[in-house]
C-alpha cells in the first residue's frame, strides 16, 4: 500500500492503532537506522523531538526537507533530536541513502522496512511529522508539507523557553 504523499486521505485506520494524539505520550517507535544500529523514542526521553516521515519520492517530502537540518544546527543547544522515519517499505535503499547523502542528512534514519511504524502511526499522508516534547509528549502532528513558519510555531511548543536556557 502507498501512502498518498500530498492530502490526508485513504484507509481506514487499523483497529489496534490509532493516530497520536496531542497531549497523550508518543506512540512507541523503534527502527533501525541507515548507517547501521538502531534507534528508538524512548532513548530521547527527556530532550524534544521531532519524528518526521518522509520518502524519497514524495515531492513535498524533498520540499520540507531542507528545512529539518537548519532547525536542528539551530536548536542543538536546546537539546533538539531529529527522527527521519523512511517509509523503506515503499522504496529502494540505494534511493534513500543517494538522498541522505545528496542532502548531507545529520541526524538519524530510521527504515520502516516493513510499515511497522507508518501502521502504528497510522499515517495517511507524507510528509507527516509529529513534535514530541521531553516528557515523550505529543504536542503538534502535521501532514502535509512543513513550511518554515509552521516548522518553527510547532518547535516552540516542545523547545525549552528562551529564559530556561539561561539558568
Amino acid at each position: 500500500m502507498a501512502i498518498l504523499c500530498l492530502a490526508a486521505a485513504g484507509r481506514p485506520a487499523p483497529a489496534q492503532d490509532s493516530p497520536p494524539k496531542l497531549g497523550t505520550p508518543a506512540p512507541p517507535l523503534a527502527l533501525a537506522q541507515l548507517g547501521g544500529g538502531n534507534a528508538d523514542l524512548a532513548s530521547l526521553r527527556g530532550r524534544p523531538v521531532v519524528v518526521n516521515f518522509w520518502a524519497t519520492w514524495c515531492g513535498p517530502c524533498r520540499d520540507e526537507m531542507p528545512e529539518l537540518p537548519a532547525r536542528w544546527r539551530a536548536h542543538q543547544s536546546a537539546g533538539l533530536e531529529v527522527l527521519a522515519v523512511n517509509s523503506t517499505d515503499q522504496e529502494r535503499g540505494k534511493d534513500v541513502r543517494r538522498f541522505v547523502e545528496r542532502l548531507a542528512l545529520p541526524f538519524p534514519i530510521l527504515l520502516d522496512k516493513r510499515g511497522q511504524m507508518r501502521e502504528r502511526y497510522v499515517l495517511t499522508t507524507l510528509p507527516t511529522t509529529v513534535f514530541v516534547d521531553s516528557a515523550g509528549v505529543v504536542r503538534a502532528v502535521h501532514s502535509g508539507a512543513l513550511g518554515p513558519g509552521d516548522l518553527d510555531r510547532a518547535l516552540t511548543l516542545i523547545l525549552p523557553a528562551p529564559d530556561t536556557l539561561e539558568r
